[in-house]
């Protein structure tokens, strides 16, 4: 019992010395680091700041994308007045970017009247950033996510009925331009509608979204998110549903069915009735002239 009176009356003087709160104060910052350090820093280094992804988006930009943008993605005028050798992109926001940049038509091999897709040139992480750098410019739409354009949440009932919907909004406003069953066709002045099989939701949103090139833009005020996400519900359905009707004849509708009617239907009937007027004739004549 005197033992332990003797200990604690050593500690309590040890307590009040002067360097006791010095080496309580170290003892907490040790504790504090390494609790950090062993929980912090995977997640502190796995997700970069918005500051820095935009640093590194400006970078790709100076290096890739500023002789036809300029250096502030004000755009590049031309000699011929009225006509740029690339658009601003102050306001066009990052859905923009990641449909340009991500389906590979940015950046352009050459100027054109249309940039064809092509297998993207920039990683997603790049991607990201430079579409983080345009957005700083000015505001516009942003990079839609995957509950946007997928209906994977809603029950079987209410995915009919999405799909239902998409389609007479696809039918209506898209089959001028890229045929009734999304395969693309030609447009005036050198463009084309580009086929939809295959392309990835998030891609049909951006571009429904934002209005690449001769498409026209159909904003949330006249299409609405669920609208969007209804017509890529058909466009996926298409893909599912087996052609039953023999040749495809590429999707095209009627003017490849009209042609393909002219040339082998007609064609063949017109091929058939000279044949057998033509070995008629040669009967009769062998009759008369046995």
């Amino acid at each position: 019992m005197r033992l332990l009176n003797r200990t604690a009356g050593r500690l309590s003087r040890h307590r009040r010395g002067p360097l006791a709160g010095l080496v309580v104060l170290l003892l907490g910052l040790v504790i504090s680091g390494s609790l950090y350090t062993a929980f912090s820093p995977a997640q502190a280094d796995s997700q970069p700041s918005e500051t820095d992804q935009v640093a590194q988006g400006k970078e790709l930009f100076l290096a890739s994308c500023s002789f036809c943008h300029g250096q502030n993605g004000e755009g590049v005028p031309t000699v011929r007045e009225g006509y740029q050798l690339g658009p601003s992109l102050v306001g066009v926001g990052a859905a923009a970017v990641d449909f340009q940049v991500g389906t590979g038509r940015m950046p352009m091999v050459q100027p054109g009247q249309q940039a064809p897709r092509k297998p993207p040139v920039f990683s997603d992480e790049e991607t990201a950033a430079l579409a983080a750098y345009v957005a700083s410019l000015g505001p516009g739409p942003a990079i839609p996510n995957e509950s946007d354009y997928s209906i994977e949440g809603l029950s079987e009932e209410e995915r009919e009925e999405a799909i239902s919907r998409g389609g007479q909004i696809f039918l209506t406003n898209c089959t001028a331009c890229h045929n009734f069953n999304g395969a693309g066709g030609a447009m005036p002045r050198g463009g084309y509608a580009p086929s939809l099989h295959g392309v990835e939701g998030k891609y049909i949103f951006e571009a429904l979204l934002t209005g690449p090139q001769q498409m026209p833009n159909f904003s949330n005020g006249n299409l609405s998110p669920e609208e969007k996400r209804d017509v890529i519900a058909y466009l996926d359905s298409l893909e599912d549903n087996a052609e039953y009707a023999g040749f495809t004849l590429g999707g095209l509708g009627p003017v490849s069915e009209g042609l393909f009617a002219w040339l082998l239907g007609i064609g063949g009937l017109v091929g058939a009735a000279v044949w057998i007027a033509s070995h008629t004739t040669r009967t009769k004549k062998s009759k008369v002239n046995p």
